[in-house]
């Protein structure tokens, strides 16, 4: 099987096998495959018949190197194919896989075959569209009142606009980016996550045409000040790629966070807002917005 690296030429190739996929993880959005396809993991692809094949190789451990679960439109792998293709590949390991896989084909079984280990630190947040497009109920007053204050302050003196993301705005996102990320320096070797994370978001603006991005930006006093970004990863559950925002700016991030619900996930009934990675603080920032369920993610490694 021969693998080559993911590019942003390949996106449209790619995505008739995403079309009816079934699963919800955030990793299997061809858009984040693209724009994380050369950060912590180096992703590489082959075509395997009416499958596409994920490779996944560490640019920080060496020999850490795991697949993906075949994605394809048209069915699910059975567990003897998995087995099959990590013999074929020399690869033993697949990581991202998701929990509703492991019941459809079963637990028991797939023990069998695979030593199972959970992958916390990589659980999606999910939560309803309509709750965060409506944040009604006392749980979400506080993001209300946040909200309320940026209106009244930006929005009501014709201060802040919102407007859909194109091309034409590439630039003034990338440098609203470079001072978003200067905040944090993220360059810095304690926070590469982050500067993955810059990597990637720098490659979904520059291609904002390229990937059919589908997002918006809010203008402060006519600077770009904030911007989110979401794709599709099944027909009933978006993904919140990524969502930056001025924090010196009170509630503008909530007001960011409730219009990208409202605007970007049309159809959607589930918004997934990807892991934590661990992290306490965006751990925190997400159990705050009420999640009704996480998208556990499993590592399996071939038996011997």
């Amino acid at each position: 099987m021969n693998f080559k690296p993911v590019e942003i030429d390949d996106y449209k190739a790619l995505k008739p096998f995403f079309e009816h996929q079934p699963y919800r993880h955030s990793n299997y959005s061809l858009f984040s495959v693209v724009v994380w396809g050369d950060q912590a993991y180096r992703t590489s692809f082959a075509v395997d018949g009416e499958r596409v094949v994920f490779l996944n190789d560490s640019t920080i451990i060496p020999g850490d190197r795991h697949l993906f679960l075949p994605v394809s439109p048209v069915k699910r792998p059975r567990l003897a194919h998995l087995r099959a293709l990590a013999v074929e590949t020399g690869v033993k390991q697949y990581g991202f896989v998701p929990e509703s896989y492991l019941m459809d084909q079963g637990r028991r079984e797939a023990e069998a075959l695979f030593i199972i280990t959970e992958q916390p630190e990589f659980e999606d947040y999910v939560y309803l569209a309509r709750d965060l497009a409506t944040l009604k109920g006392n749980r979400y007053a506080g993001k209300r009142n946040q909200i309320h204050q940026f209106v009244r302050e930006y929005v009501e003196k014709n201060r802040a606009v919102i407007e859909e993301m194109k091309q034409a705005h590439s630039g003034e996102c990338l440098d609203f980016l470079e001072k978003w990320f200067e905040m944090r320096d993220c360059d810095a070797d304690e926070n590469f996550s982050l500067a993955c994370e810059k990597k990637a978001a720098i490659r979904a603006l520059e291609n904002i045409e390229r990937l059919e991005v589908t997002g918006i930006l809010i203008r402060i006093d006519g600077a770009v000040s904030a911007f989110g970004i979401a794709s599709r990863v099944t027909e009933d559950m978006g993904v919140l790629n990524f969502e930056k925002a001025f924090p010196n700016v009170r509630g503008l991030y909530q007001f960011l966070d409730r219009e990208c619900a409202r605007r970007l996930f049309h159809g959607c009934r589930y918004i997934n807002k990807e892991s934590d990675m661990g992290v306490p603080n965006l751990a925190q920032m997400k159990k705050a917005y009420h999640p009704v369920m996480k998208e556990k993610c499993y590592r399996l490694e071939l038996r011997t």
